[in-house]
């Protein structure tokens, strides 16, 4: 997962928070069984202690015990130093697609018994990460869109395209994602004038990519880390377009500020994390217990109403209200980021990046 999902859970505050839910202990206590599970930290595991954690210790009888994980790859680290000494900080984790695929060079991941999972056949595919032999690896634990967002004050009709941050008439208004992989706008590039993110299957399809994406840069104003930075200019029509997460921008919009997310006719950016399962945990068991009930519709509609994730699975295994969904996800077919690109090419790309966009 972009890490960067663990500060704008914490500036959300209480906004997602259930009424009437008392705070549970981090350690839920139950009688036999127990499970050590590792989550992106703040208010985003805040709201798992509070709204997740306890529903599934009352319908298993497992305990969990939450770890909030390090930012970056340091829990994939530290996973890996642990498991070669046979010991599982946590048995499963919330691990990045990223950090997924790195895990699998070392068989650092038990195998999931798709067989174990119930609605396995409900999830859409890209959220199941299989070994290159077919094992599964890991199953998509939370999914979030980055959008196209404006100030409508400045832009009263949305627009319809990821084009647009490359037209003249923005010269000097777009607040952008500052890296090749957090930003995903290689893929934006490829999917908007390439016809797909397929286009950067090859070294020159990627340069090809690099170079109509740096056609953007007099169009930019802000390359942005700090993302509470790049919100207050979205809101007060300073830099009044650019990319950003579809639900927090849909949270400022209902609180009243002159913001909209618009899924492009490209589609979202969709990234997300796995639920994986470290081959050190003598767990397994209860790990599937715990991915199968985390798999169920009525779970992913609970995590898109309290914690404001876009659901995992088929959209007509959900019980969410069309405002609901909308608020979460879009029935455009996504951006899936290049995972594999920055896993294989992490170093090229990067120094691509500095020369060619943000340098």
């Amino acid at each position: 997962m972009n890490f960067t999902m663990i500060d704008r859970r914490a500036v959300l505050g209480a906004g997602l928070a259930t009424a009437g839910l008392l705070a549970m202990p981090t350690v839920l206590r139950a009688q036999d069984k127990s499970l050590k599970i590792g989550v992106y930290g703040g208010y985003f595991k805040k709201s798992f202690d509070e709204n997740i954690f306890p529903e599934f210790t009352k319908a298993t009888g497992i305990a969990v015990e939450s770890i909030a994980e390090p930012t970056g790859e340091a829990w994939l680290v530290q996973l890996e130093q642990a498991a070669r000494a046979g010991q599982a900080p946590a048995d499963v984790s919330m691990m990045s697609q990223t950090s997924t695929l790195k895990g699998q060079s070392t068989e650092l991941w038990t195998p999931i018994d798709e067989k174990r999972i119930k609605h396995y056949g409900d999830l859409l595919g890209h959220f199941i990460n299989k070994y290159p032999d077919g094992r599964v690896a890991g199953i998509g634990a939370v999914a979030w869109y980055i959008t196209l967002v404006t100030n409508t004050e400045a832009y009263p009709t949305a627009p319809e395209s990821w084009a647009a941050f490359w037209d003249p008439a923005n010269a000097d208004k777009l607040g952008l994602l500052a890296l090749v992989s957090n930003s995903f706008l290689l893929e934006v590039t490829a999917k908007t004038f390439f016809g797909g993110t397929n286009a950067l299957d090859s070294e020159e399809g990627q340069i090809k990519a690099f170079e109509k994406l740096a056609e953007v840069k007099p169009n930019v104003r802000l390359w942005y880390r700090d993302e509470a930075q790049f919100e207050q200019a979205l809101k007060s029509g300073e830099i009044p377009m650019g990319q950003y997460y579809h639900d927090v921008t849909g949270l400022a919009a209902a609180d009243g500020q002159p913001v909209r997310s618009t899924f492009p006719k490209e589609g979202g950016i969709q990234d997300s994390g796995n639920w994986v399962v470290s081959r050190a945990s003598e767990k397994a068991d209860e790990a599937h217990v715990f991915i199968d009930y985390m798999s169920q519709p009525s779970i992913q509609g609970l995590m898109s109403r309290k914690v404001g994730t876009a659901p995992t699975l088929k959209k007509e295994t959900l019980d969410l209200t069309p405002e609901e969904f909308a608020a979460v996800s879009s029935e455009i077919e996504p951006i899936i980021p290049r995972y594999d690109l920055y896993t294989s090419k992490s170093d090229w790309l990067n120094q691509k990046w500095t020369e060619m966009i943000a340098g």
